[in-house]
């Protein structure tokens, strides 16, 4: 009788587990959700030093139940964006960097970051930079940067 049991049980449990999966399509946008739910915000460039390149730095947020990654920026002050990433005192060019579920990403100085390079401008103090983010599984996040001083420290630490 337990033979019976077991995979009638194990149906049960697949068609229960299926049932759960289509209601994250549903459009609900709670934190319980199984998908990202992306903000962004400190957001930043220094006044670049260089002709040719500059640095970004912002946070995004997931308070969604799934992870995403960032996997591209464009911006048009920049021929192209780059993401990279510090490991000890070495940065190096990434194809992504995980936004953790109900977690952040931090680009900040000396730490993981955004390289603007081959620059159409140099932005000056005041302006903004416009930045398009794109992620793995969500879709792109528009980001307005402000151009702070080259030698700017955000309270927040990044």
């Amino acid at each position: 009788m337990t033979r019976r049991l077991g995979p009638a049980a194990l149906v049960i449990a697949g068609a229960l587990a299926l049932a759960g999966c289509g209601g994250s399509d549903s459009g609900d946008s709670g934190s319980g959700s199984g998908k990202a739910e992306l903000s962004v915000g400190s957001a930043y460039m220094p006044q670049p030093v260089s002709d040719e390149m500059a640095a970004g730095f912002l946070t995004v947020t997931n308070k969604g139940g799934a992870a995403d990654e960032l996997t591209s920026v464009t911006s048009d002050v920049a021929g192209q964006v780059t993401v990279h990433e510090t490991v000890g005192s070495a940065m190096q060019e990434v194809k992504s960097l995980k936004v953790p579920a109900h977690g952040e990403l931090v680009l900040e100085s000396g730490g993981n970051h955004l390289m603007f390079e081959q620059l159409k401008r140099k932005p000056k103090e005041g302006q903004t930079v416009s930045v398009e983010l794109h992620f793995a599984h969500s879709g792109p996040v528009e980001v307005e940067m402000p151009v702070k001083s080259a030698t700017y420290t955000p309270k927040t630490g990044h």
